[in-house]
């Protein structure tokens, strides 16, 4: 079989899988969900032979002088877990939203509040880190809410259409990253209805309009919206994560906001806020390990000249 009939096969498997346990589980209870999910993982894990070797790739590259290969397996492992638990989950929690009170505590929820109190939005954000879509979820059942969330669009167009009704339906708005004039549009119309935007900066953003910030001591292609967003809007820069309590517990904590850091210019103050944004995501993968996403190829672009200290910064309009 061709790669690329393989990964047609990938997706047709997940797009059947989605819609059976979304069904599924709108009539069986939690604790059905918790022993197929058990299953589920297990054999899902033998699967992804090529993620797994990105994951320990990206593992060296952050941890390589700290950890050995036996605590690198372990994160993995671990993070695999996380992974294959958090898409139950959410099959479930996408038909039962209002049952993520049970599972999901929120610390700091007063900074939320204030920073909504300024009447300007809040950019939140987060990384793909704990089963952060559940965070989302579970805000948007604190009905003075109103949660948006930026993402990719799925490459499987059906399972793409899938997800998003799903999303609609349990009270998230997602906007697609592209087109790039649309997201910023609808980003910028969230922000000014004073909602809440998430966006997860923790991934690969590419050479055009990115910013190159210092990740676990090495350059990343950063997404540069949070702060470009703060300084039209005036919105309010409020990191938040979400970490596992239990294997099915977790808990929402938000963090103090984060002001612009001014700069000379603006491109300065793009280039400070942002650094100061993932020096702080990288405190909470080196705290959590197996909670972050190391599946995903973060240092994939560099930039042409990499000197150490040196800003390299490119930011879109």
């Amino acid at each position: 079989m061709s790669q690329s009939k393989f990964r047609q096969f990938q997706r047709s498997c997940v797009r059947i899988a989605l819609k059976f346990f979304a069904w599924i589980f709108q009539y069986v209870p939690f604790g059905f969900v918790s022993a197929i999910g058990e299953v589920i993982v297990r054999i899902a894990f033998r699967m992804t032979v090529r993620h797994r070797r990105t994951a320990k790739n990206s593992l060296t590259i952050a941890f390589g002088k700290e950890r050995d290969e036996k605590e690198i397996k372990a994160i993995i492992d671990q993070c695999f877990e996380n992974v294959g638990y958090g898409l139950i989950e959410m099959s479930y929690y996408m038909s039962h939203p209002q049952k993520s009170r049970q599972f999901v505590s929120i610390e700091g929820q007063e900074k939320l509040d204030a920073a909504l109190s300024t009447g300007r939005g809040v950019i939140a954000v987060t990384a793909h880190y704990g089963n952060f879509p559940l965070m989302m979820l579970r805000l948007a059942q604190e009905k003075k809410y109103k949660i948006n969330s930026v993402l990719r669009r799925p490459r499987d167009k059906k399972i793409g259409e899938f997800l998003y009704r799903k999303k609609k339906a349990a009270g998230v708005n997602p906007i697609y990253a592209m087109p790039k004039k649309e997201c910023v549009s609808s980003s910028l119309n969230a922000l000014r209805a004073n909602h809440i935007l998430f966006l997860p900066i923790d991934q690969n953003f590419g050479s055009e309009g990115g910013v190159y910030i210092d990740f676990f001591g090495k350059q990343a292609a950063t997404s540069p919206s949070p702060a470009i967003f703060a300084q039209r809007t005036g919105a309010v820069i409020l990191p938040m994560f979400i970490c596992h309590e239990s294997k099915y517990t977790h808990r929402i904590i938000v963090e103090d906001p984060i002001d612009l850091v001014t700069g000379v210019n603006d491109e300065e103050t793009v280039f400070l806020t942002m650094s100061k944004i993932t020096a702080l995501i990288e405190q909470y993968v080196r705290r959590f390990p197996h909670e972050w996403a190391w599946m995903h190829r973060r240092w994939k672009t560099q930039p042409s000249m990499p000197e150490k200290g040196k800003k390299s910064l490119v930011v879109g309009n």
